[in-house]
């Protein structure tokens, strides 16, 4: 029997499909919630009793609709396995990372099962959201792995991996200051969804409070970087994060001060998945090697 044989050039392309599979369920799972329609589906796997497709009903399409995004998912990852085992030649990070996803995503669908049948308790919807960035995260670095053909090298020149662990942890943390917004706050999913037991006006301001001081943090390092005179791809992604972190303060705040508006807080999601991605990315051309990392996603594209 004739094995299947992937080119470098052809696993790179699953890879990009999987990250932005990954970040298209944050998103249509933000829909699910803003607009209502949480249980709109209320039963696990099947939407209704046995009936596996939903009816035609608003809530209960948009939530089916999402269920198959979650099969696209599962495909991609499936393909992301088998490509990693067939790829030319075979590197044994990139078969166990792509098996990470498919850990990830079993657990996505177990934990999105339990969010439904106990009525999307706070705790677990904040749960599903905080394992997709982990999932988002482990689908960037395997995109990362898959775009260098190069073996890694020791570097002469020191390396400042504090920098990328500091900006990961200070995103780390405004993102989960912010789903406890969102825990508090009025789009829980469902009319009768049960809600943190916190006054929004105080997590609120603990969030703004983190993101102001992430901003401070990579303006600064922004200006750093170009002093140290580092790489402008190191440089280039630095100033992707601090623009994509001020464009997300600025929906942030105004989402606040308008009372919530559907439409920004769903852009506010996006805004935290695409913020997410560009820290780990930036964290990668950090800690990796200077010479040799092709971890620009255009470069991987035009492979």
């Amino acid at each position: 029997m004739i094995q299947p044989r992937v080119s470098p050039a052809a696993y790179r392309k699953i890879t990009i499909g999987a990250l932005a599979l990954l970040a298209l369920i944050i998103v249509s799972g933000g829909a699910v919630r803003l607009t209502g329609s949480g249980l709109g589906c209320s039963d696990w796997p099947a939407c209704e009793n046995d009936q596996l497709v939903a009816p035609l009903e608003t809530h209960a399409m948009i939530e089916f609709i999402n269920r198959l995004i979650t099969g696209l998912v599962s495909a991609i990852v499936i393909a992301a396995v088998l490509g990693s085992h067939w790829r030319v030649p075979r590197r044994a990070d990139l078969v166990w990372l792509s098996w990470g996803l498919v850990a990830g995503v079993l657990a996505q669908i177990v934990l999105g099962g339990l969010v439904v049948l106990y009525e999307l308790p706070p705790a677990l919807v904040i749960g599903h959201f905080l394992l997709s960035m982990v999932l988002l995260w482990n689908a960037v670095v395997l995109l990362w792995r898959a775009s260098d053909d190069y073996e890694h090298q020791d570097e002469p020149r020191a390396r400042p991996h504090w920098v990328g662990n500091a900006v990961v942890a200070l995103t780390s943390v405004v993102i989960v200051t912010g789903t406890i917004v969102t825990g508090a706050g009025p789009h829980g999913g469902d009319e009768d969804a049960e809600r943190i037991d916190v006054a929004v006006r105080d997590v609120a301001q603990i969030h703004g409070s983190v993101v102001v001081a992430l901003l401070v943090v990579l303006a600064g390092l922004v200006w750093w970087l170009w002093h140290r005179r580092a790489p402008d791809r190191i440089q280039g992604w630095g100033r992707t994060v601090l623009g994509v972190a001020l464009a997300q303060g600025l929906i942030g705040y105004v989402q606040y001060f308008t009372g919530v508006p559907v439409l920004l807080v769903g852009a506010h999601i996006a805004g935290a998945t695409l913020l997410w991605i560009v820290t780990v990315f930036f964290w990668l051309n950090v800690r990796g090697p200077l010479v040799g990392a092709k971890a620009d996603v255009a470069q991987a594209v035009s492979a």
